[in-house]
């Protein structure tokens, strides 16, 4: 079964300095059909205007990744992350990077655009963890537009394979880059729930045609296929169920 989800039927908020269409229902935007999927409760295509951001606020008990498309972000948490200590990440997040931010027992974060005239855009993905109360942590890796191109790189996992971040939680995240002919096929667990978010530009996804922003849940299918893409930046999403 493959359930379109419209970009054009996404929440969306304006709150001037910052514009976000939401997947799934998240602060004031409401839909009980749009709750999540599986495992993972908030996809947001988040711009971030020059000079502002998110000031500092907490999570817990939850997986949070970002993924930026254009500009940066600059990231501070209680960790220590972002604060100029020479033995933490520094906390910039670019294009072709992929933060992992577990907030477990609780982290305070703030998210900063500093440049001047230009907007930040990203996705920010929350993920239900496997467990509670770990101790929160941070990771942070790049991966360039050579490793995506026409195939779907690895950057999110439970175990940290191929070089992903670790998420604690029964989900991987793959991204890819795909145009003209470029082709990909991934075999499909049919127990487990697939998500495919087109981040940007056009490409059929097993044949149904997507736009950017537009998204289909696939279930009880054995392949994904992805082809036909026209400057498309793309997602895919490998679930756990909701439990019985």
């Amino acid at each position: 079964m493959i359930t379109l989800r419209e970009s054009t039927k996404r929440g969306f908020a304006d709150h001037g300095w910052l514009k976000s269409f939401h997947s799934f229902s998240f602060a004031d935007y409401h839909d009980p059909a749009h709750m999540g999927v599986g495992n993972l409760r908030v996809i947001n295509e988040d711009r971030i205007a020059a000079g502002t951001g998110f000031g500092t606020h907490g999570h817990r008990d939850m997986e949070i990744v970002s993924y930026v498309l254009d500009g940066a972000i600059a990231h501070q948490d209680s960790m220590g992350n972002g604060s100029g200590d020479r033995t933490k990440p520094d906390g910039v997040i670019r294009p072709g990077d992929v933060q992992r931010m577990s907030a477990g027992t609780g982290v305070m974060h703030s998210e900063f655009n500093h440049a001047a005239g230009q907007t930040t855009h990203f996705l920010q993905i929350w993920i239900l963890p496997d467990r509670r109360g770990i101790v929160p942590s941070y990771e942070q890796k790049h991966f360039d537009a050579a490793a995506k191109r026409g195939r779907l790189a690895l950057v999110a996992s439970p175990d940290g394979r191929e070089a992903s971040v670790t998420i604690h939680a029964d989900a991987s995240i793959r991204a890819g880059l795909f145009d003209a002919d470029e082709r990909a096929e991934l075999p499909l667990d049919p127990k487990r729930i697939s998500y495919v978010h087109l981040i940007r530009g056009a490409l059929r996804v097993n044949d149904r045609p997507l736009a950017a922003g537009d998204a289909v849940c696939i279930e009880g299918e054995p392949a994904l296929v992805l082809e036909g893409g026209e400057q498309a930046e793309v997602l895919v999403f490998d679930l756990a169920p909701p439990p019985n």
